[in-house]
């Protein structure tokens, strides 16, 4: 069998140094350094870093009350939460059951024992057997001890090395719930954003079709008047037939919107968003310009960390397997016939039996559990750095979009505003008889085309501030 010499000097170290000095906190475990980032130092968008002192609460980037509501509904009642919060809680507990490990069991026990043995039954007495008796005896036996129950001296870590398995997962466990309340808020804001975008593109698309109904019937009373021709009532009824479709569908959109919020919120009732507009919706989007390390205060990379700390804590525990295990067993009590004598004097008993076990040959067991807890560290190493080249690229993107959103709102703002007017105009030259009807169909066309973007772009501005709050997990401020 092959062993690794790096590895064998390290156990035999660690062994030595326990049976000499009996030290309670040694393990067998590689000493843990955090690996390096795999990203650079500062983010695309950030010329200068600040240091940060703390991460701002989700209160502090959302004002709107409606919003607020909502995000605080979700977060008693969403499923998906609930789940993360459980999984919290059972993780605790298998930490305590493996902490206990570390503790000796003791346990408390009465018996009684009634036992009746045939007159020609053997009991190891004279004149037991072969007709020595006439008739059968009656035993009874009354007892009560205390004892202890296989306590291993964790001499060489394999339990403490457990412990901390347990407890790095647990810590792992807490920051994916932390996570996963991040990630619901940033659903719940974006879910809500894009229902009141959507229902005022639906207020657009409305108001285009009223406006083309009134085109289509004054179109229709110019042919009658000999203005115009029947080409120009078919584009106004064309006009009018899209925008009834596009409003038909947008209806459709903003009810699976609404049951997107319900189902994220976690009840069946929404508040009033009639009088809500995307604009109205108060974000602060006020944070600090900082360095990529500050994404190791994120819940999902400190999550990928803490699992990575507990895969090196199970090679402790891989390699004090090849080493003996020393358990202890004890008990103490009285026992007596007569129950009234149970605790009298010269009644008392009592027994120890110490253990130990030395694997000798296991078939190459210990040895392939070592390798596995080695490479599921490798796994967990792998695992972090790709958390935190996810997390560089979400805070990335966001930082991307922010630069450029502002210039493409107030761009968007102007072109919606020229789009209005140039349909005015063709409108005033259509009903003056300069014109025909197809240059108002073009106008009518780019200025809804142009409102309806206005819309989504103010949706990206708003949504962005909830990409960059989820992608840092939370607003970077400094004093």
């Amino acid at each position: 069998m092959t062993f690794y010499t790096a590895d064998l000097k390290r156990i035999l170290t660690a062994a030595m140094a326990a049976m000499l000095c009996g030290c309670t906190s040694l393990t067998m475990a590689p000493g843990y350094d955090r690996p390096a980032s795999p990203v650079a130092e500062s983010f695309p968008e950030v010329e200068e870093t600040e240091d940060v002192v703390r991460i701002a609460d989700w209160r502090s980037v959302i004002a709107d009350p409606v919003l607020v509501g909502l995000i605080e509904t979700a977060l008693q009642n969403n499923r998906d939460l609930r789940v993360a919060m459980l999984n919290v809680d059972r993780a605790r507990a298998l930490y305590r059951i493996q902490r206990a490990d570390s503790l000796p069991t003791i346990a408390a026990e009465g018996g009684y024992l009634r036992q009746r043995v045939g007159e020609n039954a053997a009991i190891g007495v004279p004149g037991a057997a072969g007709g020595g008796r006439t008739e059968p005896i009656i035993l009874e036996q009354y007892s009560a001890e205390a004892g202890l129950s296989a306590y291993e001296l964790d001499l060489f870590g394999r339990v403490r090395s457990l412990n901390r398995q347990a407890l790095e997962t647990y810590f792992a466990t807490e920051d994916a719930r932390r996570s996963a309340e991040i990630s619901l808020i940033a659903e719940v804001s974006t879910a809500y954003l894009q229902l009141l975008a959507d229902r005022e593109r639906l207020a657009i698309a409305r108001d285009t079709v009223e406006s083309q109904q009134s085109s289509l019937s004054l179109t229709r009373e110019l042919v009658a008047n000999g203005i115009g021709n029947d080409l120009d009532v078919q584009r106004a009824d064309t006009s009018v037939l899209r925008a009834r479709a596009d409003a038909a569908a947008l209806e459709a959109q903003i009810a699976r919107d609404e049951n997107a919020l319900r189902l994220l919120v976690g009840t069946a009732q929404l508040p009033d968003l009639n009088e809500t507009a995307i604009e109205n919706v108060a974000l602060n989007e006020d944070f600090a310009d900082v360095a990529s390390d500050i994404l190791l205060m994120r819940p999902d990379v400190s999550s990928a960390e803490r699992r990575l700390m507990a895969a090196n804590a199970n090679i402790g525990a891989a390699r004090a397997a090849f080493f003996p295990r020393i358990l202890l067993t004890a008990s103490a009590g009285t026992t007596s016939t007569e129950l009234s004598n149970l605790f009298s004097g010269g009644t008392g008993v009592w027994s120890f039996a110490p253990s130990v076990s030395l694997p000798i040959f296991t078939g190459g067991r210990n040895l392939a559990q070592l390798k596995g807890a080695k490479i599921d560290r490798d796994i967990a190493v792998s695992e972090y750095e790709r958390a935190v080249q996810a997390a560089f690229r979400d805070v990335a993107d966001a930082l991307a979009t922010r630069r450029t959103i502002g210039e493409r709102l107030e761009a968007t703002e102007g072109l919606a505003a020229a789009s209005e007017r140039t349909f005015e105009l063709a409108d005033a030259r259509f009903r003056n008889g300069i014109d025909d009807y197809f240059s108002v169909l073009d106008a009518q066309r780019a200025d809804y085309a142009t409102r309806q973007e206005l819309v989504l772009v103010k949706l990206e501005e708003a949504v962005n501030v909830i990409n960059l709050y989820r992608a840092f997990g939370g607003f970077p401020v400094v004093e």
